[in-house]
């Protein structure tokens, strides 16, 4: 079901969080132990988890063997590296930013049904099932609950926030939908695309799939303004930031979390 040779989905995204803090790296927060660690270089060795991938379109109804998304790194790094700078002018052409958007929906999904799909892993492999039969049972429960929501956000119209005042974090779930994160609900969907960029897309009306990806220099975050609060409580593994300080105001909830496990448990 996975594969380490793979690199992350997430990994284009994260790269926008390797910063020099007199040496380079990433500063993040294991959500597993609570404790505030540095991952030396740009490797991002701490993105190591296993992932289950299902994919949602038509043609993956056809063939479910496939082993990831056909993402274009090339175009997608450049539209993330322009997002984080400011710069939409160096982001490509508008083709190729619709694609590259278009490529950030879609691992962002990858990202939000991970917890499902594993959860549905174990719950099939109790089974006396075959590796294949467990395969495609998971793949079944993702695609029912998640190539709707697929074939919505192609509808939506999306827009890319920059310099905005705050850090974001991002964590191994980023996708926020506030439809059902939000109360009250929401009509947008996010995914941060680095420390001061984020992705936002809405309703739009149209019956096209494609549509144009707006700019726009943020000065505040608005209705959106509770976005590093739902990336906290959606992390299970690992929580990025650009600094500590980001990372100590929350270490607490993981660190309670890990002493009432019954590995720490008082006897």
């Amino acid at each position: 079901m996975a594969n380490h040779d793979r690199l992350h989905p997430l990994r284009p995204f994260l790269k926008n969080w390797v910063w020099e803090h007199g040496r380079i790296g990433t500063r993040y927060l294991d959500c597993i132990d609570g404790e505030i660690k540095f991952d030396e270089g740009k490797k991002l060795h701490f993105a190591d988890e296993e992932y289950i991938y299902v994919p949602l379109d038509k043609d993956g109804e056809k063939d479910a063997s496939v082993d990831g998304p056909a993402i274009q790194e090339a175009g997608l790094g450049r539209f993330l590296r322009a997002a984080q700078l400011g710069k939409p002018e160096e982001a490509g052409s508008v083709v190729e930013v619709q694609r590259a958007v278009a490529d950030c929906v879609e691992l962002g999904l990858i990202s939000a049904y991970q917890m499902d799909a594993q959860e549905a892993f174990t719950r099939y492999a109790q089974e006396p099932m075959f590796e294949d039969e467990i395969r495609a049972a998971v793949v079944d429960d993702i695609r029912r609950i998640y190539a709707r929501v697929r074939e919505q956000l192609a509808l939506y119209d999306f827009s890319v926030l920059y310099g905005l005042p705050m850090p974001l974090l991002i964590s191994e779930a980023p996708f926020i939908d506030w439809r059902v994160r939000a109360s009250p609900a929401l009509p947008f969907v996010s995914l941060p695309l680095g420390p001061y960029c984020l992705l936002v897309g809405a309703p739009s009306g149209r019956k096209s799939r494609i549509g144009p990806v707006a700019w726009k220099a943020a000065t505040a975050m608005g209705p959106l303004k509770d976005h590093n609060r739902h990336i906290v409580e959606q992390a299970r593994l690992w929580l990025v930031a650009t600094t500590d300080d980001q990372l100590v105001a929350v270490q607490s909830r993981f660190a309670a979390a890990r002493s009432t496990t019954p590995d720490n448990a008082k006897p």
